[in-house]
């Protein structure tokens, strides 16, 4: 009678993780809620979550009920540094639910007196897994609880399945999302070629045949400024359609920055360090950037050669572009950035990156943002 009522119990566990994991498209906020139902429904305490990408970078990724002792200097304590649960998930030996001997971070923060832990030394820790993807670790712990029976771990691990199904779901659909995205830019393109870039074609070819018709001076001239402005415009419209379907993008980013120069007249020297396969939104957003960058350029600067340097380690991707142009005045006490350089901030700044500038009257613009890499999988 014991066995199944303690059989039911976790059955109904499992439902209300379930249907937690079901009610949000939200990485975060899916696994804050997910671990607060799982520490109440279980009777645990306190409770964390660790994402973890292949080069082995970890986040705190939610968290539940932490003790004093871990919460200081807003949660560094389980920000840094490494543990043995992750040494053990990174190295391979972690696969399955674990009891762990005590766990190092409180064990720091009894040493180092840096709050109270309500007594909690001992940890379980559990994989995040859908089939052989791995996804990081969940951790749970009570006061004075030094170690989890069968029963519990073997509920835990169902549990920490569900959770990683629904992260490889949330993942699935981002990635759908960003095709649809794709496939939307792609047709808005192509609609535009046919379009209004054969228009403005048309346009130019007529003022051009027209002005071979007519006699009067001031006729031809007027002819003229239609052709310039057709031109122009027809120009800004081959723009357009590269920065909604970047030909050469499928090829490397290098090759799209080089190809784009060509549209805008420069020479793009691209120096590339590091092995770079970066994730599609921090791809479209360096993309972006140096596009208007190299906008930028061919507009004010007056010169014809431009040098965009890509450096990536397995924390960030750095992306500088400069110039020997005419620069203009610029300080960052009061940088007074027009829309083309604010839209590069703010992009940089969606993706927690940076964005630096530096220029000076004949002397050129240097331009620079720093991406981090981390968390993009998760569509962080």
């Amino acid at each position: 009678m014991l066995k199944d009522e303690q059989r039911m119990a976790e059955l109904r566990t499992l439902k209300a993780i379930s249907e937690t994991l079901n009610s949000s498209n939200d990485l975060y906020s899916m696994l804050y809620d997910v671990l607060k139902e799982l520490l109440h429904v279980t009777g645990l305490e306190a409770g964390w979550v660790f994402l973890i990408d292949e080069s082995g970078q970890y986040q705190l990724a939610a968290d539940y009920q932490l003790p004093e002792a871990l919460c200081i200097n807003e949660k560094k304590p389980m920000c840094e540094g490494g543990c043995w649960c992750l040494d053990r998930y990174n190295d391979g030996r972690l696969n399955r639910a674990a009891n762990i001997i005590e766990c190092k971070r409180l064990e720091d923060a009894i040493e180092g007196k840096w709050g109270d832990t309500r007594d909690i030394t001992y940890h379980a820790t559990v994989p995040l897994r859908a089939g052989e993807e791995k996804f990081g670790l969940l951790n749970v712990a009570s006061p004075n609880k030094t170690h989890f029976i069968d029963g519990e771990l073997a509920l835990l691990e169902a549990v920490a399945y569900q959770i990683g199904t629904a992260i490889k779901r949330i993942e699935l659909t981002r990635r759908e999302k960003d095709h649809a995205l794709l496939m939307e830019r792609n047709r808005l393109a192509r609609d535009l070629h046919d379009s209004v870039n054969q228009l403005l074609f048309s346009l130019a070819l007529t003022a051009r045949g027209t002005k071979e018709m007519v006699e009067d001076a001031n006729v031809k001239e007027m002819l003229d400024y239609i052709q310039e402005l057709s031109q122009e415009a027809l120009s800004e419209m081959r723009s357009l359609i590269w920065q909604l379907r970047p030909q050469g993008l499928e090829n490397g980013i290098s090759c799209a920055f080089m190809n784009y120069g060509n549209v805008l007249g420069l020479t793009v020297q691209v120096d590339v360090e590091g092995v770079i396969n970066l994730p599609c939104k921090i791809e479209e957003a360096i993309w972006r950037i140096g596009q208007e960058a190299l906008n930028n350029c061919s507009k004010h600067a007056g010169i014809s050669r431009v040098n965009i340097s890509l450096k990536a380690t397995k924390r960030s991707i750095t992306l500088q572009v400069k110039d020997e142009g005419n620069g203009f005045h610029y300080t960052p006490a009061n940088p007074l950035l027009s829309l083309g350089l604010a839209t590069m901030k703010e992009r940089a700044e969606m993706l927690n990156g940076t964005f630096s500038l530096t220029s000076e009257i004949g002397k050129g613009t240097l331009i620079e943002v720093v991406i981090p890499l981390w968390g993009e999988k998760y569509g962080d």
